[in-house]
């Protein structure tokens, strides 16, 4: 097994898409319903909307392997001067191969090159093992924020904080 990690090429979008959708079907039903997995999935993973994210710089990492794409990862930077952890996923397959960590670190590393010294995620409440993985790679719960995504859902969320020594 070997994982190549670099920048999200514009023609991996609809590929992105798919793998997002397969990795939540697979995972949330036990932690929110269907119908909220189908709504989130449908704002946040539109090929169009990885495009304009990617247009206005934000950083997109692929792991790929033999050049198919097993996971990525999705950061920016935040007003109040931290760098987001925005979205982690790595295909049902891959999980629990370092994958996820190589990611995290990659991210860690292109944060600090830029001067952040802290990474700052989200993630539900429920989902206690993305929550161990991130614990197991030096984050921290910094907060708890519920929050009201419209179409009747809610977010249930754990903020994680790690901080990072400057480069």
């Amino acid at each position: 097994m070997t994982i190549e990690i670099g920048p999200l090429r514009l023609d991996e979008a609809e590929a992105l898409v798919e793998l997002a959708g397969r990795v939540w079907r697979a995972h949330y039903p036990s932690i929110i319903s269907a119908e909220q997995i189908e709504y989130m999935l449908a704002q946040r993973y539109k090929p169009g909307l990885v495009r304009q994210l990617l247009a206005r710089g934000d950083l997109w990492l692929a792991a790929r392997e033999q050049g198919i794409l097993v996971g990525f990862a999705h950061g920016h930077t935040l007003e109040q001067g931290d760098f987001k952890l925005d979205k982690l996923y790595v295909d049902t397959g891959w999980q629990r191969r370092g994958v996820g960590g190589a990611l995290i670190a990659e991210v860690a590393r292109r944060a600090r090159e830029h001067g952040f010294t802290r990474l700052v995620l989200r993630v539900n409440r429920q989902n206690r093992q993305a929550i161990e993985a991130y614990l197991k790679h030096g984050f921290t719960v910094a907060t708890l924020i519920v929050e009201d995504i419209g179409g009747g859902y809610v977010m249930d969320d754990y903020v994680m904080v790690k901080g990072m020594e400057p480069s």
